[in-house]
Formats: structure tokens, sequence, C-alpha cells
């Protein structure tokens, strides 16, 4: 297994995603429940002194510090389409995750991984030159980039030594191609909903599609990272849930 990746299931969350005085998700109480955040680094969301705060809080609770790149779209939270050049799209993603990195090392944490943010990550799923140009960046750092499973992404990190993390996500839809569905066109998520589908995708690598068919994942037995969104109003009910699922499938699997 490459460095960095994780050695049993884990939980990420998108973290630090306020701006100035406007707050998004319950950081405080939401850390102590997951193992890994994915840090707003200014671009969708997040400030200097914010993404420094959310470093803090993870050093305090022992939880991995990603950085979390995204389009530089404030007003509409990064999920809006925009057409960027990859070189431009490069030096983004370069600019934001070096500006984390140097936080982190102020605080002598580790940067452990990098995770794309809402329609950057659809972007790099439509434009392989969009794809090539972020893991580009993303080799300078030489960490797992996180994303669900994606054989050109895949095969493009490795060919760039970057290690692949894959992901699952519970509190939004997939589709019968088994592809993920942007937030605002996924049904509500519910802590019983992320419960099954952590536990579902722990025990058997697959989820239900929106339809109810199951979906395989592709994880080949691999553990995998499990993403909540800080940003729905049952956020914290939704963590504790999958906590839960996640807590069950590592003793299961790993004593």
């Amino acid at each position: 297994m490459a460095p960095g990746l994780a050695q049993k299931y884990e939980i990420n969350a998108d973290m630090g995603e306020g701006f100035g005085q406007w707050k998004m998700g319950p950081d405080e109480e939401l850390m102590p429940l997951i193992d890994a955040a994915n840090i707003a680094c200014g671009y969708h969301a997040g400030d200097p002194s914010i993404m420094l705060k959310t470093i803090r809080l993870c050093k305090q609770h022992g939880v991995k510090a990603g950085a979390h790149p995204g389009l530089q779209d404030l007003f509409g939270f990064g999920r809006r389409k925009m057409e960027i050049d990859p070189a431009d799209m490069y030096a983004m993603v370069l600019y934001q995750v070096g500006a984390l990195k140097a936080m982190l090392d102020s605080e002598n944490v580790e940067l452990s991984h990098i995770k794309p943010h809402g329609e950057l990550f659809f972007y790099m799923q439509r434009d392989t030159a969009i794809m090539r140009a972020v893991l580009k960046a993303c080799a300078t750092f030489q960490v797992p980039v996180y994303a669900c499973q994606n054989v050109e992404q895949e095969r493009m990190c490795a060919e760039m030594g970057i290690p692949f993390q894959g992901e699952l996500y519970v509190d939004i839809d997939y589709s019968p191609e088994g592809k993920l569905i942007p937030r605002a066109q996924s049904q509500p998520s519910t802590p019983e909903l992320c419960y099954q589908r952590a536990a579902g995708a722990a025990s058997r690598g697959t989820t239900k599609d929106t339809q109810g068919n199951e979906v395989e994942l592709g994880f080949n037995g691999q553990p995998f990272s499990i993403c909540i969104h800080s940003d729905v109003p049952t956020v914290l009910e939704n963590a504790k849930s999958v906590r839960k699922a996640v807590d069950e499938a590592n003793k299961a699997k790993f004593g």
C-alpha cells in the first residue's frame, strides 16, 4: 500500500468552509467525529485565519489535515461551472495547496492529502486536460489525492506517482452509471441513509443508485475514505451514524 493511504476505513469531511464573519459548518463539534479534514484554501471558501484555525483544530484532535482546493468562486461556493485554461488551473491548484502547506508547516503538521472540491471535481471528470493540470499540481506535494474510483484518474495518478485514495459519498447520490450526482440534484441525506450506505459499502463494496440498484464501487477490498459534507443541516447526526458504521466495519475487518 502506498504511503499516506488509509490503513482502515475512515471518515473525511470538508472543513473551514466559512469566510470572514460567515460560518458554514459546525467544525468544532464535527472534528472529533472524523479522521481526515479537507481544508478549504480560500477560493470556494475559507480565508487565512479560518485556514489556520482549522489546522489547529486538526492538531488538537489528531485529525489528518488535507487541502481542499476549488474554483475561484466564493459567491457560488465553487459549485458553478467555469471555463478555465489548463495552465491557469495548474497555477490555481498549486497556489491554494501551497498556501495551506505553508500554514501547516508553521504548525508542524503534515499535509496528508489533497481533495478537489465541488465543481472542480466534476470538471476533472469531464475534461482530461483539466484532470491532468490538477494532478500535475498535486504531484508537487506527493500526497494521496482523494476521489471516487475513476479508471482514467487512477491511471493518470499512477503515471505521475501520486497515491490514489478511493472515496465513497454517503450524503449525496450515485447515478445508474455509477457517477456521483451533484448536491443540488441529490435527495436530502438522513443519518439512517448515511449509515446504510457506509455499512453496505464496507461489507459488499457497493452502494445503491437512484433507482435502487447495486453499484460496484471498485475498491477491490482496499480501505476507503467516506466523505460527509459539513454544510448539510444534519451533518452532526450523519457523522455520528457514519462513525458507528466505520467503527463496526474496522472492528470486523481489522480487529
